[in-house]
């Protein structure tokens, strides 16, 4: 019995042999992380990591940024794209402070400022998409003062971050079997239906010419 469990755990201990694009697409999805828990800077992570296809890019935007049902055609794929990353910003930044502890720390952590932020809508006119996007992109300035401020008065604060950070840092390891790519993704028309992706935990990534790039963030899961 005990040369068996020795074999079974030798077993186990060796890992899996994935494919290139595999063992590449984790290090994407880890490299998004750690800048994320650099500085909780999206737009420098989303950069660095994700699809570079313009076309690719806007449905992303569309689809992650949930604005509506507005008729984007006449958003030219710069506005759309700063909105989705100021959204994402905003949203990244609260994550530290969800959850309060109690009554006190919630009116602490989302003032009225802060609240009128998260309950921001999209416009019901696309003609004023373009002014909504720069507003997005004020709050997200604005969150950033706030969080750095509480950082700086209250230890808790301070350690929610970083606690949050380390979460980040932890290494995402693939599973004891070989990781295939899928097909049919369903998160808006980022891709073909044909096309392959593979989905490594919250992210979705493909290969891109020479390199493995993120379309998409299961973003549900971070917030819960």
């Amino acid at each position: 019995m005990l040369i068996t469990f020795a074999l079974a755990q030798s077993v186990l201990s060796q890992r899996v042999r994935q494919p290139r694009d595999v063992v590449e697409a984790y290090q994407v999805c880890q490299q998004f992380q750690r800048l994320m828990a650099d500085t909780l800077d999206f737009d420098h992570a989303f950069e660095a990591t994700f699809t570079r296809n313009a076309a690719r890019r806007r449905e992303i935007a569309i689809y992650e940024g949930e604005f509506g049902s507005l008729d984007f055609s006449r958003v030219d794929n710069a506005t759309l794209i700063d909105a989705f990353k100021s959204r994402m910003q905003i949203l990244y930044l609260m994550l530290p402070l969800a959850s309060p502890d109690n009554k006190e720390e919630e009116e602490l952590f989302f003032p009225p400022a802060m609240k009128e932020i998260f309950e921001r809508k999209p416009p019901s006119a696309v003609e004023d998409f373009p002014a909504y996007a720069v507003q997005l992109k004020r709050d997200a300035t604005e969150f950033r003062a706030h969080l750095n401020q509480l950082a700086s008065e209250y230890p808790a604060v301070s350690k929610r971050i970083t606690e949050f950070k380390n979460e980040l840092l932890k290494k995402i390891d693939p599973p004891q079997r070989i990781v295939k790519p899928l097909t049919a993704y369903s998160r808006g028309r980022v891709l073909g239906l044909h096309e392959e992706y593979y989905q490594i935990g919250d992210y979705a990534v493909i290969r891109e010419g020479r390199q493995m790039r993120i379309i998409g963030i299961r973003f549900f899961s971070r917030l819960f």
